[in-house]
């Protein structure tokens, strides 16, 4: 018998299978009180002698057997209620009136290996899963068929998002099989595969895994958890989970748990940044795409604001809205972003419909151009029909332009030019510019055309690298007069807005380099760059951290002319996991002149920055005793000459170095010891001289997620 054995009604429609009674059997001989509750016997007062209803199907609910289901549920959720749904039981979930959004992926399937959830490491404390020391555990053995419903290319609009599967020892972050609701004052966990009765089980792990759950349903249901759509405090309450990861930014945007990528939708907005990026709220991966939302007056300081844009199921973004930008059209702005669904990706339109920018109104036309130009040979994967994505709007001579993202078979990337005289109608104007072989890239995504006066700059990012071009515009296409890198390490998918002052601020996507399974035991993944001042002197760009940057300086330490012998080596004071440094070298007769940051006392875990005449590495073999991390160096050239003037900032996992206010490079490091805080230099080859050095410690900015009052109509968490 469990302990605290709570009073279960096991609902069902008819007959029972099977595999109910099988379930129905254990539930009696384990959990004590069970009885058979018919789901059409219901009205007020129908279910209040249970402490939790049970409902475990291997068939689809057919919703013509539940009739005024919802009417019915919703009365008592509202006084408290609480349910559990297994197995295609969970297809209930519209006709119940619990989520309009029903699972995806519904069916049987062979289970060749042992499965169960792969819970998520922000939920680790969950009641349901305490008799368990490991976010995967198996609750069905291998062999036979399965019946499952799960979530896949879209979540739950109202649902917490507790699990994905693993199978085997193999994550599949993507395959939701166990979520959670909050509806009225009520819970309804939802399990929707690998706990079958009719099959062999793993270990005791089924039994134990739904003998929690329902103890936790009848036992309060007190978890923390809230539901979907998340206000803002909700979400600054995710961030607290974190507060002890030693790799997680501090002063770097990242989301407040789960995925982040692209920035998007950049723009100042009555006197406020506004940073929208692509976000999952399902979980650290790459997958159901929303548009996540933060808020800054200085660049530095982030609130995080209640997602803005959620996939429609029924709409032409049903897998996801992808990357995109903001417009303000009049003192009305627009979010442009690319809608997936079924192998098919075009530009949908969104409208502010407040002034915080935290409610959108998608445009009832979408998606605003119809199709990919058919004229053209567009690249095919086999995720899309055609690569065509990623946004970039601009307002040029009475007449508003877009760029999209797309590649041209045997040819290379290419930006597509579209003109329109209202957002809505896109006629094509052909390729902007096209890569000169595949070496450039053999699909071109996230293009931005910058405008410098005489001289136009326009980046894509080809998978590996952020490609930019120097030239001029002539009849619409661009004429390329210089190339280069935007960033030589973990930077990726950047966007620029043009603020009051007339800055181009650049904020890029800083990818992981840990591995999927390390990323989903972190609870959370990505980062965005800092601002990055971008210009044009002399015929050159040239980056510049933003000047708001400067804001975070705390304690400093420096010196100004100090020789640096072969192999001497010079400890600084400074010490800490947010520092920025500021030194100007010159190597003399040096080789090289290192840089070691997150160095440990006994230097088990460092990582050197090697800065040599031609070129600067990033040495990250000694970097992390974790074995599932980068230990690949990331290179960059410099010019060959014997002065260097580097910026560079340590955050958690982020180093981002600026050389020479020119030329960028950044890396993600995971090191693993409490220690690893320490900076130092040395000299190899000859002697060199510190012109001059300042280290500062930097205060704490990281995003704050604080409630303003204010919940989206549209939105997730």
């Amino acid at each position: 018998m469990v302990p605290s054995s709570p009073t279960i009604g096991f609902l069902h429609c008819d007959d029972l299978s099977f595999e109910q009674q099988s379930a129905l059997d254990w539930a009696t001989t384990e959990l004590g009180t069970v009885d058979r509750v018919p789901i059409t016997e219901r009205g007020d007062g129908g279910f209040e002698e249970y402490d939790v209803l049970w409902w475990h199907r291997d068939t689809p609910v057919d919703p013509q057997t539940t009739p005024e289901a919802e009417d019915v549920f919703a009365a008592y959720f509202e006084r408290g209620g609480t349910l559990l749904l297994t197995g295609q039981a969970l297809t209930a979930v519209e006709a119940l009136g619990v989520d309009p959004v029903a699972p995806d992926a519904v069916g049987t399937e062979p289970v060749e290996t042992p499965v169960g959830p792969l819970w998520k490491t922000q939920y680790a404390d969950h009641p349901a899963v305490a008799a368990f020391d490991d976010v995967r555990f198996h609750t069905r053995g291998g062999g036979d068929m399965q019946s499952f419903a799960r979530y896949d290319k879209v979540l739950p609009e109202r649902a917490d998002v507790l699990a994905g599967t693993v199978r085997g020892d193999i994550d599949r972050p993507n395959e939701v099989s166990v979520v959670e609701w909050k509806p009225g004052t009520g819970t309804v966990l939802g399990v929707g595969a690998n706990v079958e009765f009719d099959a062999h089980g793993a270990d005791g792990g089924r039994e134990t895994f739904l003998a929690g759950c329902l103890r936790f349903l009848g036992e309060n249901a007190d978890d923390g958890l809230v539901g979907r759509p998340k206000a803002a405090a909700d979400l600054a309450a995710m961030r607290t989970d974190f507060r002890d990861d030693y790799d997680r930014p501090s002063y770097h945007l990242t989301p407040p748990a789960n995925w982040l990528n692209d920035p998007n939708g950049l723009i100042e907005w009555n006197g406020t940044y506004h940073a929208f990026y692509q976000y999952n709220p399902g979980g650290p991966y790459h997958d159901t795409i929303h548009w996540g939302h933060a808020t800054s007056d200085d660049l530095v300081h982030w609130e995080d604001r209640p997602v803005a844009l959620t996939p429609d199921p029924d709409g032409p973004d049903r897998d996801g809205c992808w990357s995109g930008c903001a417009i303000d059209d009049d003192e009305t702005v627009h979010m442009l972003y690319t809608g997936g669904r079924d192998g098919c990706q075009l530009p949908c339109l969104a409208t502010a419909v407040d002034e915080t920018l935290d409610v959108w109104k998608k445009d009832p036309e979408n998606p605003v151009v119809a199709e990919p130009p058919v004229e053209l040979d567009i690249l095919s994967t086999d995720h899309w029909d055609a690569e065509f994505r990623d946004h970039s709007v601009w307002r040029e001579n009475g007449s508003w332009y877009q760029l999209i993202g797309s590649g041209i078979e045997g040819v290379g990337g290419t930006a597509l030019l579209y003109r329109s005289d209202d957002l809505l109608d896109w006629t094509y104007l052909g390729p902007l510019y096209t890569a000169e072989s595949e070496a450039e890239g053999h699909m071109w995504e996230c293009p931005e055309l910058l405008d410098f006066g005489e001289e136009r700059l326009l980046h894509v990012s080809n998978y590996e690298h952020v490609r930019y071009f120097l030239g001029t515009m002539r009849d619409a296409r661009f004429e390329r007069e210089a190339s280069g890198i935007l960033d030589y390490g973990d930077f990726y998918a950047p966007q620029t807005l043009r603020d009051g002052s007339g800055r181009l601020l650049t904020f890029g996507w800083l990818k992981e380099a840990r591995s999927e399974r390390a990323q989903w035991d972190a609870g959370w993944s990505g980062a965005l760059s800092l601002p990055r001042v971008l210009s044009v002197e002399d015929g050159e760009l040239r980056q510049r951290p933003a000047a708001e940057v400067e804001s975070l300086r705390g304690g400093h330490h420096g010196f100004e002319s100090r020789g640096l012998s072969d192999g001497h080596r010079e400890v600084l004071q400074t010490r800490g996991r947010a520092l920025e440094l500021a030194v100007s070298l010159d190597l003399g007769t040096a080789d090289e002149v290192g840089i070691v940051l997150r160095e440990t006392v006994d230097g088990e875990e460092r990582t050197p920055l090697h800065v040599r005449r031609d070129e600067l590495t990033l040495e990250r073999s000694t970097s992390s005793l974790h074995p599932e991390t980068a230990d690949d160096p990331i290179r960059m050239p410099l010019d060959g000459e014997g002065r260097v003037d580097l910026r560079v900032f340590i955050d958690g996992s982020v180093i981002e170095v600026f050389a020479n206010e020119r030329r960028c490079l950044t890396g993600r490091i995971y090191p693993t010891r409490a220690d690893a805080d320490g900076v130092s230099l040395y000299a190899a080859g000859g002697d060199a001289r510190i012109v001059t050095l300042d280290a500062w410690e930097l205060d704490v900015a990281a995003a704050s997620s604080v409630d303003v009052g204010s919940t989206a109509e549209v939105g997730d968490d």
